[in-house]
């Protein structure tokens, strides 16, 4: 086997001898030929390659193991009458029945409602306002100003919801609160709010927002910062003006960094604020109506009436629902621009 070379000196093709002729193959079909033998390399070769960096992976891979895949063992509990004097292959098996009895009560359908109903409100009203934030944070020129007001409002997302529901509960409290302690001096009657509980729909998702807003806000301005100035110098020499200069430059330039946090924030659409819903309503079951979601029911059916296998059932179900609608909308972004999708 040998090269045919032109003058400049570069092989133009490889002449492979055979019985009585000779066969060329092109520069192409030779780099197509030596990619073809690379991929057969299999994986305990490139394990043994790559060692080092599969070592630097394994505490990870263990701490998965352990916390996220072992425990996936107790799922058999949803389908089971679970009693805390038999094991766990030894409970009267049920099958559909934990979730039967939860569609038929209507308690999973008010879950599911309240779950992604709060979850939704969180997700578009955070990043609108968070986008909003960012971008008047950002057009502000007076540097101590600026950084003064991003730290005011990252403050509270360090405040545990612990120290949140004490304030709450200071400022709500029906005796000795300071809102009717504020309506008596006026002498307006007092407003017992533990006992509305429609008033809490609002109220859960006012101080979510005062908690994540500077969090979010953070990132958003993070990619306005990341934005070239000739972009705005341009658009500042065609005449356009502030407000045009942010809807068609900064807003657009925004949308990658909304998508990503979209599809973040719909994967756990079924993970209701554990922290936020049972500090700020604890076992108040005047308010399980409008505030209860699928978190603090699984919490509530396992501390109060010890039913593992309707809570685990419901975990289950919270767990497949969040799965699908995560795999559904992000190949719906994948159709529509491949870019933005995940996975």
């Amino acid at each position: 086997m040998r090269h045919r070379k032109p003058k400049g000196g570069i092989p133009l093709a490889i002449e492979l001898p055979l019985k009585g002729s000779r066969q060329l193959i092109p520069p192409d079909e030779q780099t197509w030929t030596g990619a073809k033998k690379k991929k057969k390399k299999g994986f305990f070769h490139e394990l043994i390659t790559n060692r080092i960096l599969f070592l630097m992976l394994l505490p990870a891979l263990i701490f998965f193991l352990l916390n996220a895949y072992f425990p996936m063992i107790g799922v058999y509990y949803a389908f089971t009458q679970f009693d805390f004097n038999s094991s766990l292959f030894n409970a009267p098996f049920v099958g559909l029945r934990n979730f039967e009895f939860l569609w038929k009560s209507g308690t999973l359908l008010r879950l599911t409602l309240n779950t992604i109903g709060y979850n939704l409100a969180f997700i578009f009203l955070g990043n609108v306002l968070a986008i909003v934030c960012a971008i008047l944070l950002s057009e502000l020129r007076i540097k101590w100003f600026k950084k003064l007001t991003q730290s005011i409002m990252f403050l509270p997302y360090f405040v545990s919801f612990v120290i949140l529901s004490v304030i709450v509960y200071n400022v709500f409290n029906y005796e000795n609160g300071f809102l009717n302690t504020l309506l008596a001096q006026f002498g307006a009657d007092p407003v017992d709010v533990y006992n509305k509980p429609v008033v809490w729909i609002f109220l859960i998702i006012l101080f979510y927002l005062w908690k994540n807003l500077g969090y979010s806000m953070v990132i958003y301005l993070a990619s306005i910062t990341g934005i070239s100035e000739e972009y705005y110098e341009a658009a500042k020499i065609d005449g356009a003006h502030i407000f045009q200069r942010i809807w068609y430059i900064t807003v657009p330039m925004l949308k990658s960094t909304f998508v990503v946090l979209l599809l973040f924030s719909l994967g756990s659409i079924m993970k209701g604020q554990f922290d936020l819903f049972y500090q700020l309503i604890g076992n108040n079951g005047v308010l399980y109506n409008t505030t209860d979601i699928l978190d603090t029911y699984v919490f509530r059916s396992l501390k109060v009436t010890f039913d593992i296998g309707m809570a685990t059932a419901a975990g289950l179900y919270q767990s497949l629902f969040g799965f699908v609608l995560i795999m559904t909308v992000n190949y719906i972004i994948r159709k529509i621009n491949d870019d933005y999708a995940l996975f």
